[in-house]
């Protein structure tokens, strides 16, 4: 045997080894993003959302209204998460293609051929030979499951997107559209309900600890949209949370110890998204540290809040304090996915993320006290 017949069975063996690594590879990356019940960083599926996202942002670029850019990225979740599998079976016919071509005399056509007629199980092009014959069952097989995976995996994020959005369309009732924290208090106010909040804030450290699941376990989630245009989970979790921090700090009612365990959640399950999309988040901030809200905004907020009869402390200097202490906790995190999920227009959360794409999309619209 010459130089040129050993390379050229190193090659095949290399080609082979290639295969067999990005068959396995694909199959692990298949479990951990449809089934594994823990986050987990997917290449693939990061690399078909990223790309598609560019597409999706070019394409919204365009459009002239926050809604038509609604319509736009409504499809891009979707979309993305239907190409997902389609890249595992690709990779997959890949992977077999180099198996067969390492051992057997095909040409890489008929390699190629032979593959995506065994992932496909369309028959139209076999082989023979015994061995080759196990690695088209094997790959029709993995081609079968691929289909079923993803099959039990579009009911499981159907369910957590419907528990998701129904307690964000509730939200509406309380804090009005586009919501907002001080129009949820002054309402429970006028209703006589503001010292009786007690299971409202149980109901949404439940719905928190949810989407910190879901959210990082099912990533695609993050990206489907809410069925009206100026709703979003992101948008709702920051309302509940600053009228959380304002009940604690400013109105001056029986301290509820469920409304900062609210916060407590939220702030948890926002920071656990935020790292694992890999967006700027805190870690342990100071009560000191800045936030995004000014004292202006909140003395208007509290200026409001007195029109409509709410009884607030009289310190305002120390409430300020308090208040930022309190929002400091998911501050950062708040805004940083706010921008990712291109979020609408909310005071105190979208209004104010540091994305310029986000800023295309407020079209310079000011939030207004209502």
């Amino acid at each position: 045997m010459d130089f040129t017949d050993i390379a050229y069975l190193l090659l095949r063996i290399a080609i082979f080894t290639g295969g067999v690594f990005l068959i396995a590879y694909t199959i692990l990356s298949g479990i951990r993003t449809f089934v594994l019940p823990r986050p987990a960083q997917v290449l693939v599926f990061r690399l078909v959302f990223l790309n598609v996202r560019r597409l999706f942002d070019m394409r919204a670029r365009r459009t002239m209204s926050y809604e038509e850019r609604d319509q736009v990225m409504a499809l891009y979740a979707p979309i993305a998460l239907f190409l997902v599998p389609v890249a595992f079976m690709i990779l997959i016919m890949l992977g077999f293609m180099a198996i067969y071509w390492a051992l057997s005399p095909l040409s890489m056509i008929e390699s190629f051929k032979l593959s995506g007629s065994s992932l496909l199980t369309l028959g139209s092009f076999t082989n023979d030979a015994p061995l080759l014959m196990v690695f088209e069952f094997a790959e029709a097989l993995l081609g079968m499951i691929m289909v079923a995976l993803l099959i039990a995996y579009l009911p499981t994020i159907y369910n957590a997107f419907t528990r998701r959005e129904t307690q964000v369309q509730m939200l509406e009732v309380r804090a009005g559209g586009p919501p907002s924290p001080w129009e949820l208090i002054a309402r429970s106010h006028r209703n006589g309900e503001l010292d009786q909040l007690r299971d409202f804030w149980s109901d949404w450290q439940v719905w928190f600890a949810e989407i910190e699941e879901s959210h990082t376990s099912l990533a695609a989630l993050a990206f489907f949209r809410s069925p009206r245009p100026e709703m979003s989970w992101i948008t709702a979790a920051g309302v509940v949370l600053d009228a959380a921090a304002l009940m604690l700090s400013t109105v001056d009612i029986r301290r509820e110890p469920r409304a900062a365990f609210c916060i407590r959640s939220g702030y948890l399950a926002l920071r656990q998204i935020a790292i694992f999309f890999e967006v700027p988040s805190s870690h342990n901030p100071a009560s000191t540290d800045p936030i995004a809200i000014t004292r202006h905004e909140y003395d208007d907020a509290c200026r409001y809040l007195a029109e409509q009869g709410v009884p607030l402390l009289p310190d305002r200097a120390q409430t300020w304090r308090d208040y930022a202490g309190w929002r400091v906790n998911y501050d950062k995190e708040l805004i940083s996915l706010a921008a990712l999920m291109m979020a609408p227009y909310a005071p105190w959360s979208a209004d104010r993320s540091l994305s310029p794409t986000l800023r295309l999309l407020m079209n310079g619209e000011e939030g207004k006290w209502e």
